[in-house]
């Protein structure tokens, strides 16, 4: 019996061991990285306001970047925070099209378009977060990458809102206007942010958020308005529908992400201490992943549970909208390209 424990505690022993070798392994398989570097010693598009270190070194590989996705920098919680989040729609998505036939059902699109541009985003996000460090030009092309994303996210949303959670009062008003507008401002979004990054060498930084912000306060504020309304009206009669209370903290949720996206806060309070963990910016990305689960698990609900409703209110719309989120995802692409071109034009003449 005693050599029976002793072989026991001895494989135990081994297993502690070979435990206590998988971060040697580990390190051991992926490439030496190189250490990451002050603010000063990156050039001055990179420089983000109150983060002093922790930035990745430019003009090395594509392959050292990739690998950075397991390495400490300061972009490190914002690259995990949006990649992991496009993972879990993934996992949504599959969990929805076991009872949803997307391709057949043509009341189902738009809910397929909110889960296809959240992903887009959300993806778009993490790959700028991850690759703009190698140059200047990659910096610029990944992030007009992010607001092409963010422009169809928000037509996306504005589609998926206008077509499950609008009420019938709602929609006798901005019939007709609702959808061509909403495109015509997620475009404008992504103009205005790119040209906003663009020129921010040589506009002031006030002008710069006027270039960002605006545009989206004005998309977000009409696509947003269907679910407004909708709650107003529900708690306005006593409400009893538990979906409006997803709806209400999906709002609540965009706001507070918008608050730390306009706000560098904490940062600018503690310049230097929150280089790699609490900056605005990561939070903005942690309330804005959860801002759209929460949008995500209510247009489910009202996919399944107003079917009658909003079937007999848009007849055979869905076809339309998504032509016309194919047309505004393509102006979109467009106005990025073209911007980039701009940028990269703008540098080959610097270099001359």
């Amino acid at each position: 019996m005693a050599t029976v424990v002793m072989e026991q505690i001895g494989r135990l022993f081994i297993n502690a061991q070979q435990l206590r070798q998988i971060p040697q392994l580990l390190e051991s398989a992926f490439p030496t990285l190189p250490c990451t570097v002050k603010v000063s010693d990156v050039p001055w598009v990179f420089r983000e306001r109150h983060i002093l270190t922790g930035y990745r070194q430019p003009d090395q590989s594509w392959r050292y970047y990739f690998f950075t996705l397991f390495q400490r920098h300061n972009e490190s919680l914002n690259v995990w925070t949006h990649m992991l989040a496009a993972l879990i729609i993934l996992v949504k998505w599959q969990e929805i099209s076991v009872t949803v036939d997307f391709l057949r059902d043509p009341h189902a699109q738009p809910l397929f378009i909110i889960l296809l541009s959240s992903f887009t985003y959300l993806s778009f996000s993490a790959l700028a977060h991850l690759l703009s460090a190698k140059s200047e030009l990659s910096y610029y092309s990944f992030y007009f990458l992010d607001y092409v994303g963010v422009a169809i996210y928000q037509y996306g949303s504005a589609l998926a809102h206008y077509y499950y959670a609008i009420e019938k009062e709602w929609h006798t008003r901005v019939q007709g206007v609702f959808l061509p507008a909403a495109a015509f401002l997620a475009w404008l979004t992504c103009f205005g942010c790119c040209y906003g990054k663009y020129a921010r060498a040589e506009l002031p930084k006030f002008a710069i958020k006027l270039c960002q912000v605006v545009p989206s306060a004005l998309a977000y504020c009409l696509d947003i308005s269907p679910v407004v309304h909708r709650i107003y009206t529900c708690y306005q009669e006593g409400c009893s529908d538990p979906v409006v209370a997803y709806h209400f903290y999906h709002v609540v949720f965009f706001l507070i992400s918008a608050y730390f996206f306009c706000c560098p806060h904490p940062e600018s309070l503690f310049p230097g201490m929150c280089d790699f963990i609490g900056q605005g910016h990561q939070i903005f990305h942690i309330f804005v992943v959860v801002c759209t689960l929460m949008q995500i698990e209510a247009l489910k609900t009202d996919f399944t549970e107003r079917r009658s409703f909003y079937e007999g209110l848009h007849g055979h719309l869905a076809h339309d909208a998504v032509a016309l989120f194919i047309f505004t995802a393509c102006c979109c692409a467009l106005t990025a390209f073209y911007v980039r071109n701009r940028v990269r034009a703008s540098l080959h003449e610097k270099e001359e």
